[in-house]
């Protein structure tokens, strides 16, 4: 313990905590739109330009989508030494309320397409600049934003030291039950959040697969089927066209292949569903034109859906930068570092590969519920005091998932009882809001001279 905070403390002369308000951005800095266009060439061609689109829509919006761009430029910054698994993807809204396999609310980390072993300094800035983006989006005061950013990165302080302090196994146990922390604070907060977070949370609870079935499907000739919602949501019907029946082989060996890697009592359960059709979805913003499929399936009758996303997992972001993945496929990638962050995962989550995608070339996918009580915070609906609550929630959060995979009792050392480290990721975020400014400009010509396409309100 002793020589693990002094490994901690040491780490301060290497990389002082100062040292990380910096960015400059360097003269041979990769032009932000050929990042774009590179990821785009491993991606579905008619689905990109809807990417570009949502992209599009502000600066936030824009940086929800530059993980890939955020990576190389975090980098070459300095780091204390100390690995952990990140996230990869750790801004503001990828984290939000789901439900356990115990019927609880939970508030976690919610996207882990970027997952892998990397510096824990990667994701705290690249939350602590999403919070100031977002802050800077929503029209707040500079005093605001400079508040928002530094609640957030101090609650990630505050939470490491707080668990370097507890045993494995009580850091392993904990987690945050979003009605109980609403139920403790509601006197501590105003009214109107307590209203409306008490009203997210209620919706929350009826997302599950049988709102899914009333959104996403309709009754034709008596039977049940997706939906046609094209190009958001395309029903395998409609994507068959010329080999319908080679399609549904190659999608129920997809589904086959995760349902092998499921635990035996869960794939016990998905057994009992028979599959009644597949479509493939767009979602999110970075991930749009990755291949996505939603398959409809029901259990003892009609009243009883289950609706399971199977996603493509490519080659993290981070790779280039902190090695390539232990794990040959990146589907079992993404579902080994879920695991090891999040405080309880889905009960279907799993993984597969196929050897020929629709394309002939292999292909990797995770797997899951496509709804289980899912709901994310509305960004855009939130007052200052709000976003720094959420900030807090999101730095422990992001805290307790890296004392899980790293030196927990080391990062606490380094990170220290003072703020000098929280103030100078204020100082990094905003300098990287500016670079977000910039590459969101570069987006808006690139689109506006016809070098990229762009599909806007999609």
């Amino acid at each position: 313990m002793a020589e693990r905070a002094a490994a901690g403390k040491a780490a301060r002369s290497a990389a002082p905590r100062s040292r990380h308000a910096e960015f400059e951005p360097p003269p041979d800095r990769p032009d932000p739109i050929e990042v774009l266009q590179a990821q785009a060439r491993t991606r579905v061609p008619e689905l990109v330009p809807i990417r570009h689109g949502r992209m599009l829509v502000s600066p936030f919006a824009f940086y929800r989508g530059a993980a890939a761009i955020m990576a190389r430029d975090l980098a070459p910054g300095p780091t204390s030494g100390f690995a952990v698994q990140c996230c990869g993807d750790a801004h503001l809204s990828n984290f939000g309320v789901f439900g356990s396999p115990e019927r609880r609310l939970m508030f976690d980390i919610n996207d882990f397409d970027e997952t892998l072993p990397a510096p824990w300094e990667w994701d705290v800035k690249r939350l602590a600049a999403s919070m100031l983006i977002a802050a800077r989006d929503n029209g707040y005061r500079p005093a605001e934003q400079d508040r928002i950013v530094l609640e957030t990165v101090g609650q990630y302080r505050a939470a490491m030291r707080e668990f370097a302090s507890l045993g494995n196994l009580e850091v392993w146990y904990s987690r945050l039950e979003v009605e109980p922390l609403l139920e403790q604070r509601a006197r501590q907060l105003e009214p109107r959040i307590v209203r409306r977070t008490a009203r997210a949370l209620a919706k929350a609870r009826t997302r599950d697969s049988i709102s899914a079935l009333a959104k996403l499907a309709q009754t034709v000739d008596g039977h049940a089927m997706i939906a046609d919602r094209s190009p958001l949501i395309v029903p395998l019907r409609a994507l068959a066209a010329g080999a319908p029946d080679e399609l549904v082989a190659w999608l129920r060996e997809l589904l086959g292949a995760y349902r092998a890697s499921l635990v035996s009592d869960r794939r016990h359960l998905l057994e009992q569903y028979q599959l009644v059709d597949f479509a493939r979805k767009v979602v999110g913003v970075g991930s749009v034109g990755t291949r996505s499929w939603i398959a409809l399936l029901f259990g003892r009758d009609r009243r009883d859906p289950l609706f399971l996303q199977l996603k493509e997992a490519e080659a993290s972001v981070l790779e280039p930068f902190a090695g390539e993945s232990r794990f040959v496929n990146h589907g079992e990638r993404v579902v080994a570092g879920q695991r090891l962050m999040q405080a309880s995962s889905d009960i279907f989550l799993g993984w597969l590969r196929v050897a020929r995608g629709l394309d002939g070339r292999p292909r990797d996918f995770y797997g899951r519920q496509l709804r289980d009580w899912k709901g994310s915070a509305e960004i855009e609906q939130m007052i200052p005091a709000g976003m720094a609550i959420y900030g807090r929630m999101c730095g422990w959060t992001l805290a307790r998932a890296h004392a899980r995979s790293g030196d927990r009792v080391a990062i606490a050392s380094y990170l220290g009882s003072a703020s000098t480290f929280d103030r100078a990721l204020l100082a990094f975020s905003r300098a990287y809001a500016e670079q977000n400014e910039r590459d969101y400009a570069s987006l808006e010509r690139a689109v506006a001279s016809g070098r990229i396409a762009a599909v806007a309100g999609v």
